[in-house]
């Protein structure tokens, strides 16, 4: 074929072996059972992890041989494991660890992905076509996978994000779809005068007075279980979205924003925070969330052209976007977004509308 790349074999079967269900079901398993948990005191035989967690010996054998041929794990003569560095970050306690993550998506998700032909073929997420009834929907009927999603949410907030704009001047921040309210005790544990509002379904905001009393946050801390559909709390100085716009099509996506919009006094801001895809070729994470959206959520990630169109339509103006350097070493690279009401974005003059790359 004139003009087409020579076949490579080998890296295609690389790719296959490394990004099989297999490897990620195999991560599933270690996340699943709290491999590194039962670990982190060092290598133990794998039999001893079975009779611990409930395992077949034989089996869990074979799955911790798999997660040290990944670099999950260290083998040891005897059928004994420890973990590597990598491994360690499935603990529960790891810093932005991943191992809510890694469960969430080995169980629901994992199904959904089947049958992503579904999706292939119309647009429609496989999720509901295999449950009957939208994510968000089964996550409110099962209070289990309920509890496992707000886990991932509360160890995954994008804090180094919303580290980067300034909240000195606020009184009271919305966190708009804020969980359990990961993001929002950050932000007030950084900022001792800053009250919050957290808006989300009631089975969202479950575990939010434990985390709020965990951090010593409470007294600063209102919790409201509600659907940002219908209303948001009003009187807040900045509006987060952090996640939020795209687990939605366009279309709910500015029902969100316009109901927002409403809530918001004159002079409040949104901060929106969420993956921004470059309108370049190459890696980027958004590319691949992206296909997770659309397959289980039914929503998308978006380039800036196109979030900036749905803020416009929403009727807020564009003040300041601050992209930061994605590679293959940053999968939680999210962009920062500021925007005020359309009405009243010419007498906010204390808000930066320059652009900045970080």
């Amino acid at each position: 074929m004139s003009g087409a790349p020579r076949p490579d074999a080998v890296a295609l079967n690389e790719l296959v072996v490394t990004t099989a269900p297999w490897a990620f079901q195999s991560l599933y398993v270690a996340a699943k059972l709290g491999l590194a948990d039962a670990l982190a005191q060092g290598p133990r035989s794998s039999a001893d992890l079975a009779e611990e967690t409930g395992a077949h010996p034989g089996a869990l054998y074979r799955f911790c041989r798999a997660l040290a041929a990944l670099g999950v794990l260290d083998e040891h003569p005897g059928q004994v494991f420890g973990t590597t560095a990598t491994g360690a970050a499935l603990r529960s306690d790891a810093p932005r660890g991943l191992r809510h993550f890694i469960i969430v998506n080995g169980e629901e998700s994992f199904r959904a992905w089947s049958e992503v032909m579904h999706t292939v073929r119309t647009g429609e997420a496989a999720f509901d076509h295999v449950y009957g009834l939208s994510h968000f929907a089964y996550l409110a009927r099962e209070s289990g996978a309920s509890t496992s999603f707000n886990a991932m949410a509360k160890t995954g907030a994008p804090t180094e994000t919303v580290d980067r704009c300034d909240f000195d001047g606020d009184q009271v921040v919305v966190d708009v779809g804020g969980g359990a309210g990961g993001l929002l005790a950050h932000l007030l544990e950084r900022n001792p005068k800053l009250k919050g509002i957290l808006l989300d379904t009631p089975a969202g905001v479950t575990q939010a007075p434990d985390l709020f009393r965990s951090r010593d946050v409470l007294d600063r801390a209102e919790i409201r279980g509600g659907s940002f559909f219908d209303s948001v709390p009003t009187g807040g100085d900045s509006y987060i979205l952090s996640r939020v716009i795209h687990d939605w099509n366009d279309e709910d996506a500015l029902r969100i924003l316009r109901t927002v919009r409403e809530a918001m006094p004159t002079g409040a801001r949104l901060v929106l925070i969420d993956k921004v895809i470059p309108d370049v070729a190459g890696f980027h994470p958004g590319k691949f969330s992206d296909l997770q959206m659309l397959v289980v959520l039914g929503g998308q990630e978006r380039t800036l052209d196109e979030l900036t169109a749905l803020l416009d339509r929403a009727g807020f103006r564009l003040t300041d976007v601050q992209m930061p350097e994605v590679g293959q070493e940053a999968p939680w690279a999210e962009a920062l977004i500021l925007a005020t009401p359309a009405a009243t974005g010419a007498a906010s003059n204390s808000r930066s509308d320059e652009r900045t790359e970080r």
